[in-house]
């Protein structure tokens, strides 16, 4: 099993009683779910799942602006971070005295797979990504499968007002959603997660605009706004769980069987 993580680092199986802060939310609901709980000693505010157990870790701070002195004053063992989430700041600031980064990147669904044996495998949890890792081959099946009945179509996925922002297709969430046949909008652009106008030039083509529950929570306040402007008639606009999108790990499993019945519901409600 390779346990090289998204910045090329090697690591080894850790050695007695680990001390782990997770700086990622989904991957510290992963962690939880491996059975690790009892070690994280750290986490974001952000991270929320699972509620009950998470309810006496300490917090430090958001995924970008992490309390580093309360950090160490944990005195981890092992930091897991995420290119996308956390700043190379905080990295350079942790790799001073933390003994262990584990950096990630997944860029697609597939990456689960081995997000979930780095894990397992640097903490000892080899035969629970085992598990996890069946149960999302499982589910990606399902999900290929019922692929096979969606028109394929552009679709803008919302991820922020004021600016409005939303994703290229080479992000994880985008292709998340082209399992469910939605090709995001742009397709590249300078930001893997850019700034874009609502208007008939950047949404031509688009039929569908999809408003995420996070990192901005859009609410039905939202959809109202959006069908009134003259950019977005005969668009169908949708309100989504941003969670079942975008987070990787352990919760991607349920997500991709949440994202096949979302957009037959979706297909059917047009119908």
């Amino acid at each position: 099993m390779s346990l090289t993580d998204a910045a090329g680092t090697r690591h080894v199986p850790a050695e007695g009683q680990p001390r782990i802060v997770s700086l990622v939310p989904s991957i510290t609901e992963l962690v939880c779910d491996l059975g690790l709980a009892r070690h994280l000693v750290g986490r974001t505010g952000f991270c929320i799942h699972p509620r009950d157990v998470l309810r006496d870790v300490p917090k430090l701070g958001g995924t970008k602006d992490v309390k580093l002195d309360a950090l160490r004053a944990l005195e981890p063992t092992h930091v897991i971070l995420n290119k996308d989430e956390n700043t190379l700041d905080v990295a350079d600031e942790l790799r001073r005295t933390v003994p262990h980064l584990i950096v990630t990147h997944p860029l697609g669904p597939a990456d689960n797979l081995v997000l979930y044996r780095l894990i397992g495998g640097i903490f000892g949890r080899a035969a629970e990504a085992k598990i996890l890792c069946e149960r999302f081959d499982a589910a990606l099946a399902r999900a290929r499968a019922a692929a096979g009945r969606f028109e394929r179509e552009h679709a803008l996925y919302l991820i922020w007002r004021d600016p409005w922002m939303t994703v290229t297709r080479d992000t994880y969430i985008s292709r998340t959603l082209a399992l469910a046949g939605w090709d995001t909008v742009p397709a590249a652009a300078d930001r893997r997660y850019p700034e874009i106008e609502l208007d008939e030039s950047s949404l031509e083509g688009v039929r569908t605009v999809l408003l995420s529950s996070e990192p901005y929570r859009f609410r039905e306040k939202h959809l109202g706004e959006l069908r009134g402007m003259k950019s977005m008639v005969k668009r169908r606009i949708a309100l989504i769980d941003g969670e079942m999108c975008s987070w990787y790990g352990s919760r991607a499993i349920a997500g991709l069987d949440y994202l096949t019945a979302f957009r037959m519901q979706m297909d059917a409600t047009v119908s």
